[in-house]
This record gives C-alpha cells, sequence and structure tokens, in this order.
C-alpha cells in the first residue's frame, strides 16, 4: 500500500507545519453521459474559482483529518492545501475499493471458494492552463496497484469471470498517461498517450464502472468487445452539438497494461484496433421531470489474426487456418424513465434503464452474440436518496462454429447490487450473482456467488 502510506506521511508533513488540530467540521448518482468533456466524474475533484499560478498559500484552517461524518474524502482538503493546488490546476485523486466475493454453490469449487480483491488508485489531473498558459490542455496519470485474482475462472469456471475489479497481484501499475486538448470552444477534444478506450467507447450510464455499480464484467462493457489493454493510442471526439456526438479511437491491439506499450506498438507487428461510435443524448420532456438518455451506435476493427475454428480431423490436422481483419458492432443504451423530483434538475433520484447488444464473426471469435439488460434506482428507500439498487442481466452465445466444434451453447449471468452511501466517504455494496451453465456448458453446475465491495475516497 504504497500509496496510502504517502497520503500518510503528507498529511503528517502538513500537520506539523500549520500546528495543532482543534476540532470542527469540514463542509449522486451514476454519470449519465457517455463522453465526458475533459475527463470522467470519479476523476475530477470539486470544482474551484481560479486565481492562477502565483495565488496566496492556502490559509490555515481548523479542519478535523480523518472526519468520516462529514468530509466527502476520508482526508477532507488538508487543510486548505488539496483547495490550493486545485486552484493552481492540480488535482488529486486518491481511492481504494476491496471486494470480497465467495461462491457458495455451484461452479467448480466451494470449498475455500472465497477471496479478496482490491485496488488502490491514485489519478493526477494537470491543467496545463492554469499552470503554463496552454489553453484547452490537459494531462491525465492513472497509477493503480492491485492485489487477488477474480474466482470466475479456477473457482466458478465460468466465461465472462465475476469481478471487474480483479487485476491480480501488481505493485504498481500505470494504467493511463494521456495529453488531451480541446478545440472548437470545447466542442471537440484528442487525445493522445496510453489511453483506456472504454473511458469513452462502448459506455453506459448505469452499467460501466466496476467500483461503483456491477460487478460482473458482462455488465460492465460489452462481453465480445475485444478492446485491447490501456496501451498506446489516440482518439478524437467532436460533439458540435449537446444531443449529438461522433467519436473515433486507435489503440495498440497488443497491448500489455502492465508495460509502457513501447515495445508492443513500436516493435515487431504494427497490428492496431480502431473503433468508431456515434452517440444520440437526447432529453425527453415529461410530466415527471426532464429525462435524458444516451444512445450509442460503435463499429470496431481487429486487424490481428485470428484462429478458424475448424474440425481438427479426429487430432489429423497439423495446422488451423488464421484469418484476419476481424469486423463487428455494438450497441449501448441507457434511458432515465422516472425523476423523484421533476422540478429538480441536480436531484439524480429515479428510475433508469440500460441494455447492450454485440456482434462478432463466427467464424473467429467465440462469442457471436453478447445481449444484456437491466434498471437501477436511485433512492428507493425513505431517506437513503443517495442509495442505489441495480439489477442486471446479461448472456453470451456460442458462435455456431465453435458450437458444433465444442459441444457448448450459452452463458447467463443475473446480478443484484445494493450501493449504500454508509459515510460521505465510504461506500459498501453488497453483491449477488447468478450464473447458468458457467462456461457455456450445459452440464457445468449453475453458481451462486455473494459478496460485498467497500469503496472509499481519500
Amino acid at each position: 500500500m504504497p500509496t496510502i502510506l504517502l497520503l500518510v506521511a503528507l498529511l503528517t508533513a502538513v500537520e506539523s507545519v500549520q500546528g495543532q488540530d482543534t476540532p470542527g467540521v469540514a463542509a449522486s448518482g451514476p454519470a449519465a453521459t457517455a463522453v465526458q468533456p475533459e475527463v470522467s466524474a470519479e476523476r475530477a475533484g470539486p470544482g474551484a474559482d481560479t486565481e492562477g499560478p502565483g495565488s496566496a498559500p492556502p490559509e490555515k484552517t481548523n479542519e478535523r483529518f480523518f472526519d468520516l461524518r462529514h468530509h466527502e474524502r476520508v482526508t477532507g482538503e488538508w487543510r486548505g492545501v488539496r483547495p490550493w493546488l486545485e486552484e493552481q490546476g492540480v488535482e488529486i485523486a486518491l481511492s481504494l475499493t476491496a471486494v470480497y466475493l465467495h461462491n457458495a454453490r455451484g461452479g467448480l469449487e466451494t470449498h475455500h471458494g472465497h477471496r479478496i480483491t482490491g485496488s488502490a488508485d491514485l489519478e493526477l489531473t494537470f491543467n496545463l492552463e492554469q499552470l503554463l498558459g496552454w489553453s484547452g490542455a490537459v494531462v491525465y496519470l492513472d497509477a493503480e496497484s492491485t492485489w487477488g485474482d477474480d474466482i470466475g475462472g479456477d473457482l466458478v469456471g465460468n466465461w465472462f469471470g465475476v469481478n471487474g475489479d480483479a487485476g491480480g497481484d501488481e505493485a504498481i501499475l500505470v494504467r493511463e498517461l494521456w495529453l488531451e486538448q480541446t478545440f472548437w470552444d470545447g466542442k471537440a477534444r484528442g487525445r493522445v498517450g496510453k489511453i483506456d478506450l472504454t473511458v469513452d467507447f462502448d459506455t453506459n450510464a448505469y452499467a460501466n464502472d466496476e467500483t461503483a455499480q456491477f460487478l460482473n464484467p458482462a455488465l460492465i462493457n460489452t462481453g465480445n468487445l475485444p478492446v485491447p489493454d490501456p496501451g498506446l493510442g489516440v482518439q478524437f471526439v467532436v460533439q458540435p452539438v449537446d444531443w449529438w456526438y461522433l467519436g473515433a479511437g486507435a489503440g495498440d491491439a497488443e497491448a500489455d497494461v502492465r508495460e509502457t506499450g513501447l515495445r508492443t506498438a513500436l516493435h515487431g507487428n504494427d497490428y492496431f484496433f480502431f473503433v468508431l461510435e456515434q452517440g444520440f443524448m437526447p432529453v425527453f420532456d415529461a410530466p415527471w421531470g426532464k429525462l435524458p438518455g444516451g444512445y450509442r451506435l460503435g463499429l470496431w476493427y481487429d486487424p490481428q489474426p485470428k484462429w478458424k475454428f475448424v474440425s481438427d480431423w479426429g487430432g489429423q490436422r497439423r495446422s488451423f487456418p488464421y484469418e484476419r481483419d476481424d469486423l463487428g458492432f455494438y450497441v449501448s443504451v441507457d434511458q432515465v424513465l422516472w425523476r423523484e423530483h421533476a422540478t429538480d434538475d441536480g436531484d439524480t433520484q429515479g428510475l433508469g434503464v440500460f441494455c447492450r447488444y454485440g456482434h462478432a464473426a463466427e467464424r473467429v471469435n467465440e462469442m457471436e452474440h453478447f445481449l444484456s439488460f437491466g434498471a437501477q434506482y436511485e433512492g428507493l428507500l425513505p431517506t437513503r436518496d443517495e442509495d442505489v439498487l441495480g439489477f442486471g442481466f446479461a448472456q453470451g452465445i456460442v458462435s455456431d462454429r465453435l458450437r458444433w466444434l465444442e459441444r457448448l451453447d450459452r452463458e447467463y449471468v443475473y446480478e443484484c447490487y445494493y450501493n449504500i452511501k454508509l459515510l460521505p466517504a465510504v461506500n459498501l455494496t453488497p453483491d449477488f450473482q447468478y450464473i447458468v451453465n458457467p462456461g457455456a456448458d450445459d452440464a457445468g453446475r449453475d453458481a451462486f456467488v455473494a459478496g460485498l465491495r467497500v469503496q472509499i475516497s481519500f
């Protein structure tokens, strides 16, 4: 936990400089848009009026550190240091996610069928306009430490996995490091560097965040979209009007998130994955308020050679044919259906629904068809306005050729979670999953997985 130790050291230093602490009190729902103008909601700190470089140093405050009852971030505002840094153009976000999951029934193994995984993220955003006077430019860094493996492979034996936050044992990874430049009064933006294409493509308001929404990967992104690991790439998004955008991206198809990306992108085979997406973002007027939605259609191209699914002639075939230039498409939809407070545009309580569909060529892809759908309700229980209840269903259908060769069929996933706003900076989420035909094998034992997720913002 080097990130947490560094944070404690910083807080201790600030405390020693600014004097003895005295008691005091310092001072929503999921994102509903597919393409964020700058950085994702969880990556952006609270806004502040800027005075530019050279503004006065932070004033001493009576803020209490680790005031869990009142701070939206456990460590608060660092005695004024954090908002002062934001005024200079530097935003720092620290978060910790821990997940406990247990395969309680079925699958491959229930004895010792549990595991704890987690991730710690350090996110830095540098506004170069405030720091250097470079208009419209932002540099973003996401460094992550992870521990523990998904139980989906060795304990459940299912196709999709059950824990989208599990990343294995990695001391620290630079998941993203990119420069973004906006154009045309913020109506267009380009990004280059080590990028994660799923931040801006194949997004969904209700099924896109493993730290706050669904845990199963089938309810985070389209299950048969062969998007590569974060790696070297470039993307461009233009949104001339509020209700429509067009985005294009290219990323290293052989990327390994554990590497810088230089080896796979610049040496050997230069395979780049391409994606083109357009989205309609209408806002419908209803008697119960404004109802925003997102309707996205994406096309993808993967140039890598892939094995074609053909018979091995009883083990006599010595080699298998390859096929390049794989194509497919996906659809991602989310729509608010009901709002509890029609006149308050800032209130997100209410009901929303989502669905996804993906198609990939049966000749070289294990999963030809993918479908998911579900719903989310924020503020369902009285006095629990920020709690979120979600239910989702997903299925992956084996391609016809593989079905004939391997005698496989399809896998179904059901998931339900309830995200509890336990404290301003702490969320606790019970999660339940039921997997039918794990591994798309009709002979497999249906599995029931239960667990708990804790998410803390520092």
